[in-house]
């Protein structure tokens, strides 16, 4: 029997595209005219995925995302604008449960459709196996777990050598995608202000997202959190979040690490780029001095860099399956043989305190 997905949308003609578009790719597809119907629509036809409308009259797809968690949780995708206002939407939409998101065509929709229909069908494939996560919204600045609460490092199997002058103490890599943004509250608000290491975050994004995500995740954390616009310094207390549109690489400038933003590299399927991250963090800093964690997402980015990583005597943390959104990034990491650790998300916060702390005992 195929899957069901529910279409929710005011605009009678994405209701029928999104319709022909999914049943052309084997779905069987019931669609909704509102919030209200989509939610009625939910409990009646019991869908296996949703794709939710944003911006609705009369319910918005916000309260109505609120109202299919409460009432039957269901893999959702929502379907926004590429505006400033569809992107703080859409992040609100993640944190309230939504597995993935794909952004209306602009112009034309009936033209342009096809220019997300690869992204939608396979995105709607991987919510049909997603793991579901419930838990409340992250609202106010945290600071990570006691130090009875943190679970000890593994130790360190060979010398950690000297860092260069004006290269901070060391660099933590995080890569992400599908889930991310959900699963980033999980880690980066735990994180205390005072934390030595710079964090640089590739999340698989576009270009109008990544500015609103970086303004949600400063909003909850104790560290600065800013978007890479153009050079910016590696430097304790910040985290550094890829622009979308772009891939994020490390360069020394006159002795001083910064983190920049360049073109995609066509190579590559997914940006911001996870591999690229890494690979650039790598040739400027000792492998001893780099923590590498891969978190949710489809696909297999990252997977090889972090494994290289581990591989020359880097620490890589790979989220395990009882967390992640989407067990394909990190699962990749894992049956490469390149994770140091498997850990839930909520442990990865207290995990990279307590391995930094170690590291700076080690060079006291």
């Amino acid at each position: 029997m195929p899957d069901k997905v529910l279409v929710v949308d005011d605009s009678a003609l994405m209701r029928r595209l999104l319709r022909q578009l999914l049943e052309e790719a084997g779905f069987d597809v019931d669609v909704a005219r509102s919030g209200r119907e989509g939610v009625e629509r939910l409990l009646s036809g019991e869908p296996d995925v949703v794709t939710l409308d944003v911006n609705m009259p009369e319910m918005d797809g916000l309260n109505a995302l609120a109202l299919m968690m409460e009432s039957r949780p269901t893999p959702v995708i929502m379907v926004s604008s590429l505006t400033s206002q569809g992107a703080q939407a859409t992040l609100e939409a993640l944190a309230l449960g939504a597995v993935d998101y794909v952004t209306k065509p602009g112009g034309t929709i009936s033209l342009n459709i096809e220019d997300v229909a690869a992204e939608l069908v396979a995105k709607v494939k991987a919510a049909r196996r997603a793991r579901l996560r419930s838990r409340p919204l992250v609202r106010a600045r945290r600071t990570a777990s006691s130090p009875a609460e943190r679970r000890p490092a593994r130790e360190a199997s060979r010398p950690v050598p000297a860092r260069r002058v004006g290269h901070p103490a060391g660099v933590v890599v995080i890569g992400v995608s599908t889930g991310g943004p959900r699963t980033l509250e999980d880690i980066l608000p735990e994180l205390p202000g005072d934390f030595p290491w710079p964090v640089l975050v590739a999340q698989h994004m576009p270009a109008q997202f990544t500015a609103a995500f970086a303004r949600r995740m400063d909003a909850l954390c104790a560290l600065q959190v800013i978007e890479c616009e153009g050079p910016t310094p590696l430097q304790a207390g910040t985290v550094v979040i890829a622009q979308g549109g772009h891939d994020m690489v490390v360069n020394d400038r006159l002795g001083r690490l910064v983190a920049q933003a360049v073109p995609e590299t066509p190579s590559q399927p997914w940006h911001p780029c996870v591999d690229v991250l890494v690979d650039s963090v790598m040739r400027h800093v000792a492998p001893q001095r780099i923590a590498g964690v891969l978190l949710t997402g489809m696909g297999f980015d990252g997977a090889a860099s972090m494994a290289r990583l581990h591989r020359a005597g880097g620490t890589t943390v790979a989220e395990s399956a009882d967390t992640a959104v989407v067990f394909g990034m990190p699962k990749e990491l894992i049956d490469a043989q390149g994770a140091t650790e498997v850990l839930p998300c909520t442990r990865v916060a207290a995990w990279l305190v307590q391995h930094v702390r170690q590291h700076t005992l080690q060079e006291a």
